[in-house]
């Protein structure tokens, strides 16, 4: 048998990192089939390229990990001198056992998109989901939490944070037609003709979890007319204006509709939910223009 060279990726590698060749593979422990089987050994350059880097993060997750740790421990020291409260520290959550009153509204993040996205997008999905987890549990009147569609690629890619069976969110493998009625479901949409000013009780409101960079405008609309539920968007171009044509994360509209339903103004919550770079300000009457947002995809992480 000969001996096959190092590819010019491998020979960047890390000094301590094996040199890793097709022959040194039995099979990929990193991707899997739709049934979680295990799939046989890469062959091809870009799945060889995604086995490299699933085995660095692997040999590197204990030391970034640590870093993160002690980057969070010194803002946790800044703050204490800056009296700044950061609220409750995971462990102070964890030990909380009085259930908190959640709010008689529901979010559902639907997960029926995932054919649709590479993989490097379906991790930003997850990472966005872990935001509204956290912000929904900090919260003193948290939503009702639902994630939807809730198949083996989600289930492979989350099942990098350990723990999330335990979180305080209902995940379902059915699409949530088999689970809510239509008449208490409600999508949000930017393309919807319809405005949201209020949160209906008894009501679950459906984001998208899609990140697509625009490849797929105005699909959750599409699909909430073909479904016959009611659909809506957020009043933002009535109570800001933004500088440029931005889209909004998962999480930043989950934390919109937690601010709201927990009786914070329009205003107030948009200027504190949307990101800086975003470049968001008040404005006093109703804005006759359209701002273009989308509620289920986002380019950035």
């Amino acid at each position: 048998m000969c001996e096959t060279k190092p590819s010019k990726e491998l020979q960047k590698g890390e000094p301590n990192f094996h040199q890793y060749t097709l022959f040194d593979i039995g099979i990929d422990p990193g991707l899997k089939d739709e049934e979680g089987k295990e799939l046989p050994r890469p062959f091809t350059k870009n799945q060889m390229r995604k086995w490299l880097k699933k085995v660095r993060w692997e040999n590197h997750k204990a030391d970034k990990r640590a870093k993160e740790k002690a980057r969070a421990k010194e803002r946790r020291r800044e703050a204490r001198e800056s009296n700044i409260d950061l609220g409750p520290s995971r462990k102070a959550l964890k030990k909380m056992k009085v259930e908190k009153d959640k709010k008689n509204v529901g979010i559902i993040i639907d997960l029926s998109f995932d054919h649709l996205m590479l993989e490097k997008d379906r991790y930003k999905v997850i990472k966005q989901i872990l935001r509204c987890y956290s912000v929904n549990r900090r919260s003193e009147a948290p939503l009702q939490f639902h994630i939807t569609s809730f198949g083996q690629k989600s289930k492979n890619d989350i099942s990098r944070h350990n723990g999330y069976e335990n979180w305080d969110v209902e995940f379902h493998e059915e699409p949530y037609l088999d689970l809510f009625s239509k008449e208490k479901l409600v999508y949000l949409t930017s393309e919807s003709e319809n405005i949201i000013e209020s949160f209906d009780e008894d009501t679950f409101y459906i984001i998208g979890g899609l990140v697509d960079h625009n490849k797929h405008k105005g699909l959750c609309h599409t699909i909430a007319k073909e479904q016959g539920i009611r659909h809506g968007q957020l009043p933002l171009d009535k109570y800001v204006n933004m500088k440029t044509r931005k889209v909004l994360t998962i999480d930043h509209v989950f934390e919109i509709v937690l601010r709201v339903c927990g009786g914070q103004s329009w205003q107030e919550t948009l200027m504190k939910v949307l990101p800086v770079r975003k470049g968001a300000h008040v404005c006093d009457n109703v804005s006759s223009s359209t701002i273009d947002i989308s509620y289920h995809s986002d380019q950035s992480d």
